[in-house]
């Protein structure tokens, strides 16, 4: 008896898990559902945020795209981000959260890098073997917007040895910023939790400067004057990769649906469509070297 318990516990257990497990999906699947699950990040402005109570932002105008491209319904999967992509990549496309094993069929904002994406751990098997890195749609940098009433100008990111300078805590500006120069701009270097507060922190003269992403300090420079908050034009030595690609990923097995979604990315590049999404939220866009070549 006790045995026949234990077997009907373990088949109704694998039965629950299933039924709680959704996969990622094949393009004919999606076609027949009828929906597409993006995956996007939370309260990460102006890539995608919710303003009261209201989806906004680029990835989220992306997403509304290529759903209405492929001709069905859009529903979205907000992300947390973990402490790194190959952690949200395998949370939220291949694998799922052990709390939530549900996954969505396409995820946004993933680094587009063949060093990346090839990628090796400690026994030679491919970190990324579970998905398909495509679709580079925007070219990220780094820059920095600083109070011209504070600094005349920022020829060079040493001036930052004699002015506060807000970054994000636990961000690369932050490492940057307290390990350059044998680290003399370390005191100088103020950590907020987001790019937003150390904006704010700025216009309060409580810092001199921003150094961020810059996607967000031209989408947070339209808010200010562009005379008294200028974007700086200095290089950052010694800093590594400077700018890089950002595109998608899909689950490795469906393929299929990334050369779908590949299409309508490079489509709407070269009618401007994509430049416009990024206009509509004032951040400034940078073309990927992919599609150049192609011109």
């Amino acid at each position: 008896m006790k045995s026949n318990s234990r077997l009907l516990f373990l088949v109704l257990s694998c039965c629950w898990f299933l039924c709680a497990t959704a996969f990622s999906r094949s393009y004919d699947d999606i076609i027949e559902k009828n929906e597409i699950i993006v995956a996007v990040y939370r309260d990460f402005q102006p890539f995608s945020y919710l303003e009261n109570g209201e989806e906004k932002g680029i990835d989220i105008d992306l997403a509304h795209a290529i759903a209405k491209k492929l001709g069905v319904k859009l529903k979205l999967r907000w992300m947390t981000a973990d402490e790194t992509v190959d952690d949200d990549l395998r949370n939220n496309l291949w694998k799922g959260h052990f709390l939530n094993r549900t996954v969505a069929d396409l995820m946004l904002r993933v680094p587009y890098d063949r060093d990346y994406s090839l990628l090796r751990d400690d026994i030679g098997e491919l970190v990324h073997q579970h998905v398909h890195m495509f679709a580079p749609f925007h070219t990220e940098s780094w820059k920095v917007i600083f109070n011209s009433k504070k600094i005349e100008s920022v020829e060079t990111i040493a001036v930052f040895q004699y002015h506060d300078v807000g970054v994000e805590v636990d961000s690369i500006p932050q490492f940057y910023l307290t390990s350059a120069f044998q680290g003399r701009m370390r005191d100088r270097a103020k950590q907020f939790p987001t790019i937003s507060e150390a904006i704010s922190a700025m216009t309060e003269s409580k810092v001199d400067a921003v150094m961020g992403l810059t996607s967000q300090i031209s989408h947070y420079q339209s808010e200010l004057s562009k005379t008294n908050y200028p974007l700086a034009k200095n290089a950052f030595p010694m800093m590594g990769q400077q700018q890089w690609d950002i595109g998608m990923a899909v689950k490795n097995d469906y393929r299929q649906l990334g050369y779908m979604v590949a299409d309508i990315v490079e489509s709407m590049i070269n009618t401007g469509e994509i430049e416009k999404i990024f206009a509509k939220y004032h951040v400034i866009y940078k073309i990927p070297n992919l599609y150049k070549a192609a011109e």
